[in-house]
């Protein structure tokens, strides 16, 4: 049995999320039946992370094994031909037996999109405010993610996760054009509804709503009823995931 890396992106408006759902259609599903169909054995499929419904990927990353011979190349073609236009495979890459896309998984890189212009092409993409709020402000705000671990106050109520401390690594607002904004954030790993209450939270700081000492005061309490409402999630890119390179096997 070999296990295999997909490195894919996808655009989420039309899926319930990555992970396989009861009742409606999931990119991990998607890719299942895919897999399955081309290797001709039932394949299960291993997500780097579990994005919400609407949230896209630029880069997701996901494993999978198999006993049959796998030509990298080939299968990247063959299932770019058979996913749905919205699902695109960019490579597949063998990796050590062991290797977990989720687990091991040094880090994750996601961006948020704001913007102030009404756009027919940007309202799955980006989240329209009518007001411009105070970006530096927010910026000062999103510099205390960086000295803290514990991130409960962003965090989705009764999750099956054992601690809500992450390692955050990048936290800042740039400006795009002169109405659109995004918002990146890096972190060793990220809990349910996390960044989208972030930013959330963030914008109120940006209108005034909240100061940066109160924006800090919030993650001290680790209580999510204190932080604010959670932003959409058509304007959420996952966009980078990083490896140890000890974890892929040499090109033959």
């Amino acid at each position: 049995m070999s296990r295999y890396f997909l490195y894919l992106a996808y655009d989420g408006t039309a899926y319930h999320g990555w992970q396989i759902q009861p009742n409606g259609l999931s990119v991990q599903e998607q890719l299942m039946k895919a897999l399955s169909t081309l290797l001709r054995h039932p394949v299960e499929v291993t997500g780097a992370g579990r994005t919400d419904a609407g949230v896209h990927a630029r880069l997701m990353v996901a494993h999978f094994d198999t006993d049959q011979p796998v030509e990298p190349l080939r299968l990247t073609d063959k299932l770019n031909r058979i996913l749905p236009p919205d699902i695109a495979i960019y490579k597949v890459v063998s990796v050590q037996p062991q290797a977990h896309a989720r687990f091991d998984a040094t880090y994750r890189t996601y961006e948020y999109y704001i913007t102030t212009a009404k756009s027919p092409f940007q309202r799955h993409y980006s989240y329209r405010l009518f007001h411009t709020p105070d970006f530096e402000r927010m910026n000062q705000a999103a510099a205390l993610l960086l000295t803290h671990t514990d991130f409960t106050s962003f965090s989705k109520l009764h999750t099956d996760v054992k601690t809500n401390n992450c390692r955050v690594m990048q936290a800042r607002w740039d400006q795009v054009d002169a109405t659109t904004w995004r918002f990146t954030i890096q972190a060793d790993r990220f809990l349910r509804n996390m960044v989208r209450a972030v930013v959330g939270t963030l914008l109120q700081v940006g209108q005034g709503k909240l100061t940066v000492e109160g924006f800090n005061a919030i993650i001290l309490q680790r209580n999510r009823c204190s932080a604010g409402t959670s932003v959409p999630g058509e304007a959420l890119f996952l966009v980078d995931i990083g490896y140890p390179s000890h974890l892929f096997l040499p090109i033959p």
